[in-house]
């Protein structure tokens, strides 16, 4: 058995193009049947779209979104938010640090740690933070892995904010 499913309309599904999508199959769920176990595969009258088999289904296409509209420019809204959002987590982050580091308390990171000799070391630590959770956003966003862009600022952001509030609470 043949079937064919759509999304849009039925002009979309006569011209995949005039609704700017494209269409995908679905390969076979189970093995063709051989020539002779085919009872009828001319489609009936009025519905021309399926086709009838003695087996289960063969394939199922359907007119899909395009993929225009999955995507979204990298500097968006959203995108430049979360990025200011780390960014300020970060500076908070190095601003209690510093403070922490000079009345005599000790970085718990041990990356961090060994930035933690020089101010402006420190300041370039938490500024490559920054700029990596950049980079790493677009790249997902390259490979269209839209929420893995926007997660890996949210899981850096909540890093930072824990940082901060053990930080303070703990001087």
């Amino acid at each position: 058995m043949v079937l064919a499913g759509q999304q849009a309309g039925v002009t979309a599904a006569s011209n995949p193009q005039a609704s700017g999508s494209k269409p995908v199959e679905i390969a076979s769920l189970w093995p063709l049947p051989s020539a002779p176990e085919v009872a009828e595969s001319a489609p009936r009258p009025g519905n021309a779209s399926v086709a009838y088999a003695t087996p289960a289904i063969q394939v199922v296409s359907f007119t899909g979104p395009s993929s225009q509209s999955a995507s979204h420019r990298f500097w968006d809204g959203e995108n430049s938010f979360l990025f200011a959002l780390n960014a300020g987590a970060a500076a908070a982050d190095f601003c209690v640090t510093r403070a922490n580091l000079a009345s005599g308390g000790q970085e718990l990171n041990p990356v961090t740690r060994i930035m933690t000799g020089s101010t402006p070391a420190l300041a370039a630590n938490f500024a490559l933070e920054t700029g990596g959770v950049i980079g790493v956003s677009y790249l997902f966003h390259k490979t269209g892995h839209h929420k893995l862009e926007r997660v890996t600022s949210m899981v850096n952001f909540s890093g930072s904010v824990a940082a901060v509030a053990y930080g303070t609470t703990h001087r």
